[in-house]
């Protein structure tokens, strides 16, 4: 069954309006017809049967039905800080990140970052993101976004404060492996470079800031790979996978 991601108010036995993107997917890509089921969440914990009563090329009407409190989040809590990389390897990150249960991500301009971009293509950029985020949640069920904060630097993320114990930055000639880690008490910083990797300055600074260096393993993983592997790892050996 469909799911859609709606900022609607969301009631049992109302009748809510979708426009913009979600009523083009309802009618255009999905190509659903008055009378179909579909299954609405708009972000605040649970989710909410519907069937569709109107189909407009701009708008799309459902009657809401009842409330599923169903969740699938992560009993962990993961930050994922992680480098801008170009178009689709970005959007790859962000996708498998929200199927990994991720809390929150942070895109961060690094040294070696190819990606320049002004406020207002930032701002358009991030907007993107969201949709990416969007769907993941829609195709993988799960019914609160996570967050992603604005475009900022390394420098400026890392001098903002952090209590958080479990900071782990990915560093393929660190000493320490992922198996000689203690269990996170709950809560992960997890720092991942751009394309072309942190410089070893960022890295100097990362531990600074209260981050361990961490190895992955004897071979060196691409930027949308890294991030996605040790998801799935502190997921396994912490969380709810496996």
């Amino acid at each position: 069954m469909p799911r859609i991601y709606t900022t609607a108010s969301l009631a049992p036995h109302s009748e809510i309006s979708i426009t913009g993107s979600a009523a083009n997917h309802i009618g255009r890509v999905l190509r659903l017809k008055a009378g179909d089921e579909l299954t609405l969440f708009n972000g605040q914990g649970g989710e909410y049967s519907a069937t569709l009563t109107t189909i407009e090329r701009q708008m799309v009407c459902a009657l809401v039905g009842e409330f599923n409190p169903r969740e699938c989040e992560s009993p962990l809590n993961i930050t994922l800080a992680q480098g801008v990389s170009r178009g689709e390897r970005m959007d790859y990150t962000l996708q498998k990140s929200v199927e990994l249960g991720v809390t929150r991500i942070i895109p961060l301009i690094t040294e070696r970052c190819g990606v320049k971009l002004d406020a207002k293509r930032a701002e358009k950029r991030l907007q993107h993101w969201q949709g990416v985020i969007i769907s993941a949640c829609e195709q993988c069920g799960r019914n609160r976004l996570p967050e992603i904060l604005p475009l900022t630097s390394l420098t400026h993320w890392l001098s903002q404060p952090d209590s958080t114990a479990a900071r782990w930055v990915l560093h393929h000639r660190a000493a320490h492996s992922m198996r000689q880690l203690a269990a996170p008490a709950g809560e992960v910083s997890l720092l991942i470079g751009p394309e072309g990797g942190l410089s070893r300055r960022e890295i100097e600074s990362a531990i600074q800031h209260g981050f361990q260096a961490v190895q992955f393993g004897p071979r060196i993983l691409r930027t949308e790979t890294a991030g996605v592997a040790t998801l799935a790892a502190i997921q396994t050996h912490w969380g709810d996978l496996g």
